[in-house]
Order: structure tokens, then C-alpha cells, then sequence
């Protein structure tokens, strides 16, 4: 939030956030509480954190081994189109996918990333006076249990699938990041430059003073 924020107040520079979450469960917007197919309680005991939030769609799941995706970005003349940018979200993990010889499919019916074993890649965003909030997320060694927990994306009878389930083999993370960076710049036509999260925040932190904005800093996660 305080990223959209400060691009609210003029920050210029977009920000594509990549990471890794615990175990979590997310309700968007449009979801139905009926697709949480265990007890609350029950699932804090088995240290899967839950939260409703506002992006859009149904409820998905969030783990270790997935990578998770939030490009901030202001949206410029020619990319301000909501089903324009889901697309292009779609087609950079297709990209990624195809680095590795997946076939990463759309479906007409629903958003996100398929494969001929079930979906591999869920999103959701967020887009509020054209810049972007929330984003993606792509399983790559995802633990696929975890789906037993909810229906996902409120879609039922569909399955879901992993990179390490179609390679039989764990992918390493870190080169799925640097083949993810250039894939994204590639479809958005972005100049990509990694940062670590202090120099981030001391971008921000300079924009607030500058501003007269007080500023805290965004939580703990990996920042590329």
C-alpha cells in the first residue's frame, strides 16, 4: 500500500515486488466463503495464516515454493485497459513457462495460467486511478496439498499444477526469478533494474521528505 501511495503522490519509478509467503489462504473480493472447505480454527492449527483482501477474484492459496508477483506500476497511454493488462500478466508467465518446455495455456472461462494437468498460475489484481496493486501467483514447488483446503479460485473440477509436478524435478527458484525479470520487462516493456528493499525504501523515504509525506517502511519480503 505505501508503494501504490507514494505513485499516487508522483513516485515515478514502478516496482515489481517478487517473493515467497508462508503458508496463506486469501479471499478477493468476489469470493465465497463456501469454497473454505475446512474451519478457521482448524486451519490456524495447521499454521495457514487466512485473509480477506481486495483484489479481485475468488479465494487461492499461497505458499513456499510459489512464486508470488506485485507489479506496481503506473499504467501508461495505450496500456490503460483492465482485461489488456490481465492478458499480458498472463502471457509473461506463459513466456516463463516456455523457457522450461510448459505449455502454459489460456482458458476463455477463466483468468490465469493453465496446463493440460490444471492451473498453474492464479491472479488477482487490484487497479485503482491506473496503478496496479496485487498480481500473481505461479506455482513452482509448491506443496499442492495445500488445495485440498479450499476450492480454488472458486473453480470447481478443475485441478492444479506445479513446474516441479510436470518436470518431476524441483526447479530452483532463483533462476525462475532472473527468466521471470526478463520475461516481464520484455511483455510490459520495462527497463528492469534490480534493488535491494533498503535502497527501495530509501527511494521512497527520499520521495516522502520531498513530498512532506511522513513515510514507514514496507514490510520485510524479496524485492528484485
Amino acid at each position: 500500500m505505501m508503494i501504490c501511495d507514494s505513485k499516487k503522490r508522483g513516485f515515478s519509478k514502478d516496482v515489481l515486488l517478487l517473493l515467497e509467503h508462508p503458508p496463506t489462504i486469501t479471499m478477493g473480493r468476489s469470493g465465497n466463503q463456501n469454497h473454505l472447505l475446512i474451519d478457521r480454527r482448524e486451519l490456524a492449527s495447521k499454521g495457514v495464516d487466512y485473509w480477506n483482501i481486495d483484489r479481485g477474484g475468488d479465494i487461492t492459496f499461497h505458499g513456499p515454493g510459489q512464486l508470488v508477483g506485485y507489479p506496481i506500476l503506473e499504467l501508461q497511454s495505450g496500456e490503460k485497459d483492465v482485461h489488456g493488462y490481465m492478458r499480458k500478466l498472463e502471457e509473461s508467465l506463459i513466456r516463463l513457462l516456455a523457457v522450461y518446455e510448459i505449455e502454459g495455456l489460456r482458458d476463455n472461462q477463466f483468468t490465469g495460467v493453465w496446463t493440460r494437468e490444471g492451473k498453474i498460475g492464479a491472479m488477482g489484481v487490484h487497479i485503482s486511478r491506473w496503478i496496479t496493486r496485487h498480481g500473481f501467483a505461479l506455482n513452482v514447488n509448491t506443496d499442492l496439498s495445500y488445495y485440498n483446503l479450499i476450492v480454488p479460485c472458486g473453480i470447481v473440477g478443475r485441478g492444479v499444477a506445479s513446474m516441479k509436478k510436470l518436470l518431476s524435478r524441483k526447479v530452483e527458484m532463483p533462476e525462475v526469478v532472473d527468466h521471470y525479470i526478463r520475461e516481464f520487462g520484455f511483455v510490459f516493456d520495462r527497463r528492469m533494474i534490480g534493488i535491494s528493499q533498503w535502497e527501495l525504501n530509501r527511494e521512497l523515504q527520499r520521495h516522502s521528505e520531498k513530498a512532506g509525506i511522513h513515510a514507514f517502511s514496507p514490510p520485510n519480503a524479496g524485492i528484485v
